[in-house]
């Protein structure tokens, strides 16, 4: 009776299981025992992004932080299990809005979707949706388009669609070769922890950078000494001083994590080439320089021996690059001093847009910086070259933080490669018209305006990661980010100028620029970011917003 008892026998996907009761999570279970690869492993585990999502006798269930006794003698359904037409019926659903780009949070978010509804839950009841989506997170889509598949599940939009061609605009947006199917949303994406030949060792490394080999990754994970991510009770800072002088405009940045979903990931053969890092999608530059793909080659040819060199969530944070914090004081004339955390290309990504500021580096040991991360030295240089723009033009506020009137604010922007995006504040709306070239899909194109928007209003008004003072990043779970919730994201409306025939560019960058710019001129250009709540058209008041009256 007693051996009875310390096995745990329960159905995944319609057939049945059993496995050794060792105190494991649902999905150390699922995707390290048994092979389901449909639930992904996104902050590892806290229980906060949601990737893991699946369905416990119907209902939907955070698998990382679910004991998998907890479901003896019940059904586990995965986004593999749904039944096909339904699964297809999402697919379609994600790729038709653009509510999946990389594709590694979208089987949770079917999942949760899925569950909603089993409940009943009414077509039109986006609050409903908005709410559930408060157990996960994407860092890609900026949460409309996701709502908006919600809508068009079981409706038929993909006839006759260039997914080709779509493809080719996500790759330019994203920086890196990415598909664009509904078999994306359902996760197959061909990530490198998803591909992984069977019977490969998995490493992982230690606070001091040393990797260990075990069997498999909760075995490595013990042998590296990982402990549970925290968040931070220390409020953040700002790591850099504004340079002295008689500035007209001011702007300080902190530090930030890219908060990608999807931890580094890389497996090699003995003799062989790594697996990319990036299964599909762009990363926005935050793994250009990761050590994964290097270890895995070296572990692999030293233990003659498939490797999966894999990074927790908290080796994300301590080991993955930031964007470079500034300190900056700029005058009418646009001149000025612009203090940057040294990393390379990021003097000549400034001087780029701003050749009058000069550029003072700033040598910082930890955490590590890239000047590869979105439009890290030129969005923060023209941010400042548009802020003074407006007050020599009039249309700025040109008080102090609380005293602007911005009923509507816009802002034009266009990028080094000569994307142009313009912005429009107004009723609590985002609006967007972004001109980049031949569109070769508006679907992507708009999904990914939308995407950068969310991600600017964010690094604007919340985004913040305290590290302390010997650059150790204190807040180690994916919830302290700041990342704006699908609940907190201003609806935000793009339109894209399908007569521009140049030749396709990425656009989404310049929205970015250009919504962070037209962000801070309705905060009155507050010096300090992230400025605290803002709603579009409202008054901003000491981070607080306040509704204008008639």
């Amino acid at each position: 009776m007693a051996d009875v008892e310390r096995v745990i026998s329960f159905e995944v996907d319609g057939k049945p299981v059993s496995v050794p009761d060792s105190g494991a999570t649902l999905l150390g279970v699922l995707r390290y025992k048994l092979g389901f690869q449909g639930p992904k492993a996104g902050c590892s585990p806290q229980g906060q992004c949601g990737c893991c999502t699946v369905l416990v006798d119907g209902q939907a269930r955070v698998a990382c932080v679910t004991p998998v006794k907890r479901v003896r003698n019940r059904s586990v359904t995965t986004v593999d299990g749904l039944d096909p037409d339904r699964a297809k019926q999402w697919g379609d659903a994600f790729c038709s809005t653009g509510g999946s780009q990389c594709g590694f949070c979208t089987p949770g978010i079917v999942m949760r979707l899925e569950s909603l509804k089993n409940k009943g839950i009414a077509a039109d009841d986006h609050d409903a949706v908005r709410q559930a989506l408060l157990a996960h997170l994407c860092r890609c889509t900026g949460w409309q388009t996701v709502v908006e598949a919600w809508d068009a599940f079981g409706s038929e939009r993909l006839t006759g669609r260039d997914l080709e061609a779509a493809s080719q605009r996500a790759e330019l947006e994203g920086g890196a070769p990415q598909v664009v199917s509904p078999e994306v949303a359902l996760g197959r994406g061909a990530f490198s922890s998803d591909t992984v030949p069977a019977g490969a060792l998995v490493a992982a490394r230690d606070d001091a950078g040393v990797w260990h080999v075990a069997e498999n990754l909760p075995g490595a994970k013990n042998a590296a000494g990982k402990t549970q991510g925290r968040r931070t009770t220390i409020e953040h800072s700002w790591p850099l001083e504004i340079p002295p002088g008689d500035w007209d405009l001011t702007l300080r940045t902190t530090w930030v994590e890219p908060a990608i979903l999807e931890t580094d990931a890389s497996w090699c053969e003995p003799g062989g080439e790594p697996s990319p890092l990036i299964g599909n999608g762009g990363a926005f530059g935050a793994k250009q320089d990761s050590p994964v793909r290097q270890a895995a080659q070296d572990l692999a040819n030293e233990h003659d021996r498939t490797v999966l060199a894999f990074g927790t969530r908290e080796d994300t944070v301590l080991w993955g690059p930031k964007r470079p914090p500034v300190a900056c004081g700029i005058k009418a004339d646009g001149t000025g001093v612009i203090r940057v955390v040294a990393c390379p290309g990021i003097e000549q990504a400034i001087k780029s847009v701003a050749p009058d500021l000069v550029v003072e580096l700033v040598e910082v040991t930890k955490p590590e910086t890239s000047s590869a991360i979105r439009a890290a030295g030129w969005a923060e240089a023209t941010i400042l070259l548009a802020g003074v723009a407006s007050l020599a033009n009039g249309d700025g506020s040109g008080g102090p933080p609380g005293q602007g009137d911005v009923s509507a604010t816009s802002q034009s922007i266009t990028a080094p490669n000569g994307a142009t995006a313009e912005v429009v504040l107004e009723d609590g709306v985002i609006k967007v018209h972004v001109r980049c070239g031949r569109p070769l899909d508006e679907i992507v194109l708009r999904s990914y305006c939308i995407g950068a928007a969310h991600m600017a209003w964010s690094w604007l008004t919340s985004e913040a990661l305290t590290v302390d003072a010997d650059g150790v990043a204190q807040d180690l779970t994916i919830r302290s980010f700041g990342v704006l919730r699908a609940i907190d994201t201003p609806p935000i409306e793009v339109d894209i100028d399908i007569e521009d025939d140049r030749e396709p560019m990425n656009g989404s960058d310049a929205v970015f620029v250009a919504v962070a710019a037209a962000g801070w001129k309705a905060a009155s250009f507050h010096q300090d970011w992230p400025i605290g709540k803002l709603i579009p058209g409202q008054l901003f008041q000491a981070g607080i917003s306040v509704a204008t009256s008639d």
